[in-house]
């Protein structure tokens, strides 16, 4: 899907203020990167690495696995969509069904189907061999699984690929799937986003850990210069510097639970339980492309119209925490919104 997603501050001519229509945190450190990348213009001269070696090396040290563990990849959705091509187009599971949890981020979807793949929520009562493909934490719904869980699931199948998107790992407490665990198991695909890490979107840096068998696989199927030169010359940086984006994740988790709070409060909103700094609310009678248009227009707030999930009405909105003083613009503005009955569907 091109278009649909968060961030889409392209579409406005308004200045917007807060942005919590991403789920990535708007107030990352970033000046040390930025310096290291105005110094390292030169290496735009010339091409990159044909595939990322380097990188790769650096995170596979970092991850405590081998080098053919790991592939770095230009933001996990190359790895989403080389994925969906290695298990449909080559029917890894020997058919191309895919069982995928929903509401949850499009692409899992669109890429399968883009190889032949055939769809279905996890929930259809399938039960013969399909490759499994799951966001944990998931987007939009702010819900988690713990790793020793899902370990449980796929040692059970063992002849069935997972395809486990962690891109959202950092914002997130709970214990999760190690890439070493990945590895071993043999089934699993675990993505992740330094792009959601760093929160550096503009950049696209992404990596998938597996058994070297499924990462040799893959690899057979990427396209050479995928990731670009300063791509790779800042994910060098992030992993040498020890960086971290957010400051205190802890505090962040804490702030988006008050502000899920906030927003049960107000007429007409429900707000879903998270267990991440996003969340997932409705709006009573009410649409959210309404809103949105709304809060960009009054108030120079950018929100994710979230109708567009696969199991999802017009009521649906998505919010990522943002500082103390944005979450509580945003709540009186959704305040001024709902109390505006020309919205009333």
């Amino acid at each position: 899907m091109i278009n649909g997603h968060g961030d889409d501050l392209y579409k406005y001519n308004v200045e917007v203020k807060s942005n919590f229509s991403s789920n990535i945190y708007s107030h990352a450190d970033l000046n040390g990167l930025k310096r290291h990348l105005a110094c390292s213009m030169d290496v735009i001269s010339s091409y990159p690495e044909p595939e990322p070696y380097s990188l790769e090396k650096a995170l596979a040290e970092e991850c405590g696995i081998e080098n053919d563990e790991i592939m770095v990849t230009n933001g996990a959705t190359e790895a989403i969509y080389l994925a969906a091509m290695m298990t449909n187009a080559r029917q890894e599971n020997g058919n191309n069904i895919n069982l995928i949890s929903m509401p949850t981020f499009s692409e899992y979807a669109d890429a399968c189907r883009m190889f032949g793949g055939k769809v279905m929520s996890d929930e259809s009562g399938y039960e013969g061999k399909a490759t499994h493909w799951m966001c944990n934490p998931n987007n939009p719904t702010g819900s988690v699984v713990c790793g020793e869980e899902l370990l449980r699931i796929t040692e059970s199948h063992k002849d069935e690929i997972y395809v486990i998107d962690q891109s959202y790992e950092h914002y997130t407490t709970l214990k999760l799937i190690s890439d070493r665990e990945a590895a071993d198991a043999g089934n699993i695909i675990l993505l992740h986003s330094m792009t959601k890490q760093f929160c550096i979107p503009g950049l696209r840096l992404g990596y998938a850990t597996a058994s070297a068998r499924l990462i040799s696989r893959l690899k057979a199927l990427r396209h050479p210069w995928s990731v670009n030169a300063l791509a790779i010359e800042a994910g060098l940086y992030l992993i040498r510097n020890k960086e971290k984006a957010i400051s205190d994740a802890d505090l962040l988790l804490e702030e988006a639970q008050r502000l899920r709070n906030e927003l049960n409060k107000i007429d007409g909103v429900s707000v879903r339980p998270t267990m991440t700094n996003f969340m997932l609310a409705s709006i009573k009678e009410r649409k959210a492309a309404d809103l949105k248009e709304f809060l960009v227009q009054n108030y120079g707030i950018l929100i994710r119209d979230a109708s567009n999930f696969e199991g999802l009405d017009d009521s649906y909105f998505r919010v990522a925490a943002q500082t103390r003083a944005e979450n509580d613009m945003l709540t009186e503005a959704i305040k001024d919104f709902m109390s505006n009955d020309r919205y009333i569907k």
